[in-house]
């Protein structure tokens, strides 16, 4: 049974105290989730009220990660019911509470420039892609950064890492990239470049061309013909959302 406060879970067989690695992962992938669609709301739309109300969240939900109890946090009882029937795999608590550190910091410096400053510039850029990013490699692959720079101090020896990553191991000859497996990667990529250049022109290009509006119209339309919303936009108040997709602006 956990404590109200405290840190990590004492597990038989494991001599500190440990987390759920697919919790964390869980929880990582829920708050990336929602921290992307706050960005892309002050990134396209200019409305920083659901970052400010992220920053908010985050920063509670990482206060209580830290000092009170990680199985308190939200996004971690969220991430509980999520993954409730798989079985637990169990990392060090102590490189993820430094990591989460990382994570607290970031959160507090985000409330004081956009929360409480209102500051909009380059500064949250950075800070909002290195949270993300952070996120990203954590529910995506797994692959916790903050514990990889707490292992990498002076006297710290995290244990019990995701994957076995800490401990020394020869990997599988199927884990491999190889000549092979790079070559693919760079001929795929190259496809998409041709395609994405070849096949789907540039803004300018199609802003040029004889557009159907919406049904019915010609294709000897006027510009301003081929940029009048239809009437189902114009219902959803999507007029400018519209214009903005068919190259009307």
């Amino acid at each position: 049974m956990s404590k109200i406060i405290g840190f990590g879970e004492t597990v038989p067989g494991y001599d500190v105290p440990v987390l759920n690695e697919r919790e964390v992962r869980a929880a990582a992938g829920i708050l990336f989730v929602f921290a992307v669609m706050t960005f892309a709301n002050a990134w396209f739309m200019g409305n920083f009220r659901p970052t400010k109300i992220f920053v908010i969240a985050f920063l509670i939900d990482f206060t209580i990660r830290l000092f009170i109890n990680p199985r308190y946090a939200p996004s971690m009882i969220a991430a509980r019911f999520a993954v409730r029937g798989q079985a637990p795999e169990w990392v060090g608590a102590p490189q993820k509470r430094f990591a989460w550190a990382i994570g607290w910091v970031l959160a507090l410096s985000m409330l004081w420039l956009i929360v409480i400053n209102n500051v909009i510039g380059p500064i949250n850029m950075l800070v909002c892609a290195t949270c993300l990013a952070l996120m990203f490699f954590e529910s995506a692959f797994g692959i916790c950064i903050g514990c990889k720079i707490y292992n990498a101090l002076p006297g710290r020896q995290a244990q019990h890492c995701a994957g076995a990553s800490c401990e020394v191991f020869v990997p599988h000859p199927t884990q491999k990239v190889g000549a092979g497996g790079t070559a693919i990667v760079a001929a795929f990529l190259t496809l998409m470049a041709v395609v994405g250049s070849q096949a789907f022109p540039a803004a300018e290009a199609l802003a040029s061309r004889p557009v159907m509006a919406h049904p019915g119209a010609t294709a000897t339309a006027t510009d301003a013909d081929r940029c009048t919303p239809p009437a189902f936009a114009v219902a959803m108040g999507h007029e400018e959302k519209w214009k903005l997709h068919n190259n009307c602006k």
